[in-house]
């Protein structure tokens, strides 16, 4: 794995924090803290995305999101557990990691592959 794909998890581990401070931030502290993670997510995927198809990066992260936040929520803070949104976690997570695995790694722009 490059790391332009660890930046992609990464940045998907830190939607989770961030989404899930938005629902649980209370003070100050809490509140800096999630537009710290905010911040920081979107440049590590900005980063992710100069070097990897930038619709794959998004799948990814979104997935990453989406599903970890669903999880959190569950695990930590009592949400219902439900059968349906787990089944409908592993469907998003297979398309995930199909797309990772039929995707090429071209890195960077057009103009710099023609330059090297």
């Amino acid at each position: 794995m490059n790391r332009y794909w660890i930046y992609v998890v990464l940045s998907g581990i830190l939607e989770i924090v961030w989404v899930t401070g938005l629902k649980h931030s209370e003070t100050a502290l809490e509140w800096t803290a999630t537009a710290v993670a905010i911040v920081i997510s979107f440049l590590v995927i900005i980063l992710a995305a100069r070097r990897l198809p930038v619709g794959t990066v998004y799948a990814v992260f979104a997935g990453i999101g989406t599903s970890g936040t669903v999880l959190v929520e569950m695990l930590i803070f009592g949400e219902p557990f439900n059968v349906a949104k787990i089944m409908l976690i592993a469907v998003l997570l297979a398309g995930v990691i199909g797309l990772k695995i039929v995707t090429t790694e071209e890195t960077g722009t057009e103009a710099e592959r023609g330059s090297q």
